[in-house]
């Protein structure tokens, strides 16, 4: 199974986990001839798509996707942000799981100004892959989780280092804090579970303004003992159940 990411960021957000006969498409917030690309314009073995919330930056191709035949899963509140009605639509419920091709999906509820969901997806090839995004906190444990996708937008330090803001940029800032995962919040959940079986842990979602990339990564890697990787576009990581 390969992980390989289409967008990661404000500017849109969409990876793919694939291997010879199925793919899983997570997040639709890009252009859709973008996803087309990275698939060799086959979207013959797609399974499904996961949107987690209705914000345009992860559910802007949704249209596109049903369009071209492709089963959209995530809340109720995402399809009904469309405006659209379409029995490609398929509304999931936290906790609940679903089957989706050959991967088992277990949604499951985040804290953002939005309704948003995380998943749990099983496949035989990646084992259990964690994806969480867009949440100032995750309450949830997991157990023999073998690869993590997952935010770490900000730094509380950097942004606390930032020495005046204007009424907008103190707007933004407040927003930031109270709708996305910290790399502080990131360390504390990874560091709560339990990573013995953990091949990866790729972060996602890095602010352009209050992030360090190198930083997080070695943050990351130093707490954990793990791979770590920096999710950017065209990026492909082998995500197995296995790390050989």
């Amino acid at each position: 199974m390969q992980l390989q990411v289409i967008g990661s960021g404000s500017q849109g957000n969409s990876y793919l986990l694939s291997n010879d006969t199925d793919v899983l498409l997570i997040e639709l917030g890009v252009q859709f001839k973008r996803i087309k690309k990275a698939l060799d314009y086959d979207l013959s073995k797609i399974n499904g798509a996961l949107v987690s919330h209705s914000h345009g930056d992860h559910a802007k191709a949704i249209k596109d996707a049903i369009e071209c035949g492709i089963n959209v899963y995530s809340g109720a509140d995402t399809f009904k942000a469309t405006g659209l009605t379409s029995h490609r639509f398929k509304i999931v419920e936290p906790k609940k799981p679903y089957q989706v091709g050959s991967f088992k999906i277990m949604p499951f509820e985040l804290r953002h100004d939005v309704p948003c969901l995380g998943f749990l997806i099983k496949h035989p090839e990646c084992g259990k892959v964690v994806f969480i995004t867009d949440t100032f906190y995750s309450p949830w444990r997991f157990a023999g989780v073998n690869n993590w996708i997952i935010e770490a937008n900000y730094s509380q330090e950097i942004i606390d280092g930032k020495q005046t803001y204007d009424d907008v940029n103190m707007m933004l800032r407040n927003r930031v804090m109270s709708s996305h995962l910290s790399i502080e919040n990131c360390l504390d959940l990874l560091r709560k579970n339990n990573l013995t079986q953990t091949n990866n842990i790729v972060l996602t979602h890095l602010s352009d303004r209050n992030s360090d990339e190198k930083k997080f990564k070695r943050l990351t890697e130093n707490q954990t003992g793990k791979t770590v990787h920096v999710a950017r576009t065209g990026l492909k990581i082998d995500f197995n159940l296995r790390p050989f």
